[in-house]
């Protein structure tokens, strides 16, 4: 990968969840670190007349606490820190990554969120309908992730639908990048109707993880340890519940196939994965930018 990922922080337990799985991320991958805050834009309101006494302090405070949120990156990660205005936390994280040419954008939980769950506050949810590369969403308790961890396991769960193919480049470069190991998930079984046979739900099953394998193996550069499974259970958060993650295990989902093209929106399958899933997320978009510019 050996690109830049940026990271939103805030002064709070999630904005330290985000830099902790940033680091891990970067340091697994090769990439480096670009930890961001934002503040509201200069010419935020013609009512309220910009105060330059306040600007400098509140820039200063953001310094100090970007110098605080990084002191437990490990030395062997590259990264820079930088104060961004902008009209919102997500459209700042969006300029940034597109000046940077990041490949990534992390960001917390909201708070509130069970430990190691996600619980989606409005910045991630603005990212997730405005952001043109993958997402990559921090449950809460991230931070306390021994970073030596780094990340062992990619799971992608990968469909039929428009935007697989994408899905798939992103895990194979990812796992080619940290050299974790890839388990595609197939979901095809806990999507059909519950009146289809339970015969033909197997064969479908079946079916549809030789495919999903086939097309890995045919598109897979640099990734040796490859394994498809599929899911079981009544509906999907049944699905995520029997599978077992790793403590250095990161998912990857697709977004809708409502999403505009190169965009991101949650779909309802990711959006019932994201309830009981124990691991970071990182949500792609259905197509990307052509080679050279950013996703």
């Amino acid at each position: 990968m050996r690109g830049q990922i940026v990271v939103g922080y805030t002064a709070t337990p999630s904005g330290e969840d985000a830099v902790a799985l940033g680091a891990r991320l970067a340091g697994a991958s090769g990439s480096a670190l670009v930890v961001v805050v934002v503040l509201p834009a200069e010419d935020r309101s013609v009512i309220t007349p910009p105060d330059a006494s306040y600007d400098r302090y509140l820039k200063g405070k953001a310094a100090r606490w970007l110098e605080a949120a990084t002191t437990e990156i490990a030395d062997t990660v590259t990264f820079t820190t930088t104060v961004r205005y902008a009209d919102s936390f997500a459209e700042g994280l969006v300029a940034e990554a597109a000046e940077v040419g990041a490949s990534h954008i992390v960001v917390g939980a909201a708070n509130g969120g069970l430990r190691g769950r996600h619980r989606l506050g409005s910045v991630a949810t603005e990212l997730l309908h405005s952001s043109n590369v993958p997402v990559v969403l921090a449950p809460e308790g991230s931070r306390r992730v021994e970073p030596s961890n780094g990340i062992t396991r990619i799971t992608a769960a990968v469909g039929t639908r428009p935007g697989a193919d994408a899905l798939l480049e992103e895990a194979t470069s990812l796992a080619a990048a940290t050299g974790a190991e890839l388990r595609l998930l197939s979901l095809v079984t806990v999507d059909l109707p519950a009146s289809v046979d339970t015969g033909l739900i197997r064969i479908a099953g079946a079916a549809h993880a030789d495919e999903v394998l086939a097309q890995a193996r045919a598109g897979i550069s640099g990734v040796s340890d490859t394994e498809v499974i599929v899911g079981r259970g009544g509906s999907i958060e049944e699905a995520v519940q029997h599978l077992s993650w790793e403590p250095g295990e990161v998912a990857i989902v697709g977004s809708s196939r409502l999403a505009q093209p190169r965009r991101l929106f949650l779909g309802s399958t990711a959006a019932k994965m994201l309830h009981e899933l124990p691991a970071p997320m990182i949500v792609v978009p259905r197509t990307r930018a052509p080679e050279g510019g950013s996703r």
